[in-house]
């Protein structure tokens, strides 16, 4: 399924279960539950499905009692789970008009439950409080027909896209139960978690192990084979939440219901590989008058147990994602940017660790990566093997990403995969690792190249189908002229002045693309011929579409039997489809040939432009290798745009164009905004009858 399918599956979905918000008085959290159940019921019959019929193609049939009926052991060999005949997504589809669907779907809830001990008190199972119209209609449209075809991937992806919009309409508090999956997909890449033992004590959703599975199945590997996942997590519903992630996902985690500050449900201190984490920042009212936590293993550095002198929690949470690794175990957590330079108490505990040598990498991020809160954070790396190493040990990478962001909406940033891969890209050069950078420069190159050719090709057709266009018009409006004069402002309006250049940019970068191959500097020129051509281009055929609609408006064509004997909407339809596939189509966000060609060539330059020996070096404004004199130096600090500095160079890669997008995206945000608030006003207006 390409990007824009998903995107409109997604928010077709999202609009039909956001009718259980729209028709109940339920909160977003009260109805998110049952709609992430459904999600979780249609993916589990999917995978039941596929499976039953993989397992009854290789059962042994014997000759009088034929084969042996399907067992819930069959399933579980093949990493699927069994469900009852009446936990069955078509069982419930199929029940008559005259059934209790919100009973029967909690019964299907229960009979899954009864089956899985670790989804115990996990399903929701409070369907019944819905009208049975709107629970079937819910049915109806997770039975469509790409639902039924749909693999855990894509279900997962959907599953992740309602986590994402249930915080963003508040679902929980704060949205702690959903880190944004930039952030996460940062924290597994830089931590690479590809064995034994991980660790999440403030789990919330456990996207952080969904992306764990995703990262070393992009190995090659299985994930069950690999790490075992545990996790805690305060609150019974993000638990619960967890565990049907997990579930949705084909993964298995152990994840424990408790308050980290006062309880380890794993007694995992020096035992995890890695922990990765997205703890809640800033908390306060942490009783650290309570035994367990004046005595915690967990705050032990240099000897003794650190409290924090404030009531502020994040340096519990840093102290306890320290002493969680074993000796040779990454850590990589989200945190607020305060603590980067916190003072006082705060700044010994920082003081105590970057003196131990584990801290290893820190990044901040830029605004507005969460969904409910507009401030940036920083993302921590501990290295824990690097205590060991006299040359590491002493080095600590500062990177400084706040410029480096995609605009979603007004509100939400993201990273793209490019601008990930860059990032990743970077931490593995310091770590002396250049395979990572000469493979994605080089797959950039490639899949430039590649595209330059396509481009060449639609770019070829498009000139052809142009001039069949304008050579089928302009005959049309000559003979039509001659026996009606006014109609020579027609003829006029199809001789565009820059025909005559468009040909010649088009001619050039199709002469251009011969040459293409993984190269950045013959990509280079084609990456500009391809930013030059574009904007021209559509306008060029903007005028001929614009001067063939005015004048079959003006002149009354569709009535005039020659000019519907060109059949011209086929070939207009053509030459519309081309230039899409060039240019792209705005209403589904979809960049055109032109500009993915460029896209790509620019990030290769973005990378080799910095590293151009394609080893680490520091980058003024972006990244720098420090010691731990330069640390203390700056009294202890770990914010990365102390040490970085400012890039004062002219910025030749400033896209001023996705600038503009940017801009343009912000003023949608803020209509919304606008029209909103005029109709809350409106209705405020006549509660008060004025």
């Amino acid at each position: 399924m390409q990007g824009k399918q998903l995107r409109k599956l997604e928010a077709e979905l999202w609009r039909a279960a956001d009718q259980l918000r729209a028709n109940s008085k339920l909160t977003a959290s009260e109805y998110s539950m049952p709609v992430l159940g459904l999600i979780f019921l249609r993916h589990a019959y999917n995978r039941f499905q596929k499976v039953k019929v993989e397992v009854e193609k290789d059962l042994p049939v014997h000759p009088q009692r034929g084969r042996r009926p399907v067992t819930k052991k069959d399933f579980e060999e093949r990493n699927a789970m069994f469900l009852p005949d009446n936990a069955q997504f078509d069982y419930l589809v199929s029940l008559p008009e005259s059934a209790d669907i919100g009973e029967a779907i909690d019964n299907a809830m229960k009979l899954i439950e009864d089956e899985y001990d670790n989804l115990k008190g996990v399903l929701p199972k409070n369907f019944s409080i819905f009208s049975k119209d709107l629970l079937r209609e819910l049915l109806r449209i997770f039975n469509k027909e790409v639902l039924q075809k749909a693999e855990g991937d894509l279900f997962g992806k959907i599953y992740e896209y309602f986590l994402n919009k249930f915080a963003m309409t508040g679902a929980q508090e704060g949205g702690e139960f959903f880190t944004p999956m930039s952030l996460v997909q940062t924290i597994v890449n830089v931590i690479e978690p590809d064995h034994g033992i991980v660790f999440d004590p403030a789990c919330g959703s456990a996207g952080m192990f969904v992306q764990t599975g995703y990262f070393i199945e992009s190995e090659g590997l299985k994930p069950a084979e690999k790490v075992t996942f545990y996790g805690q997590e305060k609150a019974d519903l993000n638990t619960k939440l967890a565990k049907m992630n997990l579930a949705v996902h084909g993964l298995e985690g152990n994840i424990q219901e408790g308050n980290t500050f006062y309880e380890d449900k794993h007694d995992l201190v020096g035992g995890a590989d890695y922990v990765m984490a997205n703890p809640p920042f800033n908390v306060d009212g942490v009783d650290k008058a309570k035994d367990i936590v004046k005595k915690d293993p967990r705050l032990i550095l240099d000897g003794k147990v650190n409290l924090p002198k404030n009531d502020n929690a994040n340096y519990l949470w840093i102290q306890y994602f320290y002493n969680y690794l074993k000796p040779t175990g990454r850590a990589g957590f989200v945190m607020a940017s305060s603590a980067s330079d916190a003072g006082h108490s705060e700044k010994e505990i920082r003081e105590k660790l970057v003196k131990t040598g584990a801290v290893d990498v820190m990044m901040a991020i830029g605004n507005n990566f969460f969904y409910t809160r507009s401030l940036p954070c920083t993302l921590w790396f501990f290295d824990r093997a690097k205590e060991s190493d006299k040359k590491k040990s002493d080095k600590v990478l500062m990177l400084d990403a706040r410029k480096i962001y995609r605009k979603v909406t007004s509100k939400v940033n993201d990273f793209s995969p490019e601008q990930l891969q860059n990032l990743i890209c970077i931490v593995n050069l310091y770590r002396g690792n250049t395979k990572k950078f000469e493979c994605t420069v080089k797959s950039y190159l490639q899949t430039s190249a590649d595209l330059a050719k396509e481009t060449a090709e639609a770019s070829t057709e498009l000139q052809k189908q142009l001039q069949k266009v304008l050579k089928t018009v302009s005959d049309f409006a000559t003979k039509y002229a001659k026996e009606n004069k006014e109609a020579n402002a027609f003829v006029d309006a199809l001789n565009i002045e820059e025909t005559a250049s468009i040909y010649e940019q088009q001619n050039k970068l199709i002469a251009e693309v011969k040459k293409a191959k993984a190269d950045i500097d013959i990509l280079e020129s084609i990456a500009h011929l391809c930013k030059a051509l574009r904007k021209p281009q559509d306008k060029l055929i903007k005028q001929l579409l614009d001067a063939i609609s005015t004048a079959a408006k003006e002149y009354q064509l569709s009535k005039n039997k020659d000019w519907k004997e060109l059949n011209l909407k086929e070939q207009l339809d053509q030459l519309k489809a081309l230039q899409q596939q060039l240019s792209g189509n705005p209403d589904e966000e979809e960049p055109g040939l032109l500009h993915e060609t460029e896209y790509f060539y620019k990030q290769a330059h973005w990378l080799t432009s910095r590293f151009p020996e394609g080893i680490y070096t520091d980058v003024e404004g972006l990244c720098k290798v420090v010691n731990q004199k330069e640390i203390e130096a700056k009294d202890w600090s770990l914010s990365p745009g102390r040490y970085v500095g400012v890039d004062t160079s002219t910025d030749e890669d400033f896209d001023y164009e996705e600038r503009l997008n940017e801009i343009h995206i912000e003023l949608d945000g803020l209509n919304e905004e606008a029209i909103a608030l005029a109709k809350t006003i409106s209705e405020n207006f006549k509660e008060l009858a004025i």
